[in-house]
């Protein structure tokens, strides 16, 4: 076996065996855990405000093909998806498929 095969099958057997440690922690620990806690909430904000910092810096600074589009187009499929995401009572489903498929048609049409 070369060194950079060993290496792929160390690095997957590692995360596998974080994944599932994790995994299972929180299998055995979830009865305990109290949904409307101060540490519970502090980490819904955490992972939130990540997702809204991971957004905003695609939108803003894009790569790829989304780098093709204009300005105007993105900030109007954004306004566009958080109005969905109000409307559809906080479902993500509704603004991320309209979101797509509105990026698309914007961007090959205009």
């Amino acid at each position: 076996m070369t060194d950079l095969s060993s290496n792929i099958i160390l690095v997957i057997a590692v995360t596998s065996i974080a994944t599932y440690l994790s995994r299972s922690l929180g299998v055995l620990f979830s009865e305990r855990i109290d949904e409307n806690s101060k540490i519970f909430r502090m980490f819904d904000c955490i992972a939130y405000s990540t997702l809204a910092a991971l957004i905003s810096k695609v939108v803003v600074f894009p790569a790829g093909e989304l780098g093709e589009a204009s300005n105007l187009i993105r900030l109007i499929v954004v306004l566009v998806s958080v109005a969905v995401f109000f409307i559809a009572k906080r479902n993500l489903v509704y603004p991320t498929v309209l979101s797509a498929v509105l990026l698309t048609t914007m961007v090959k049409f205009f």
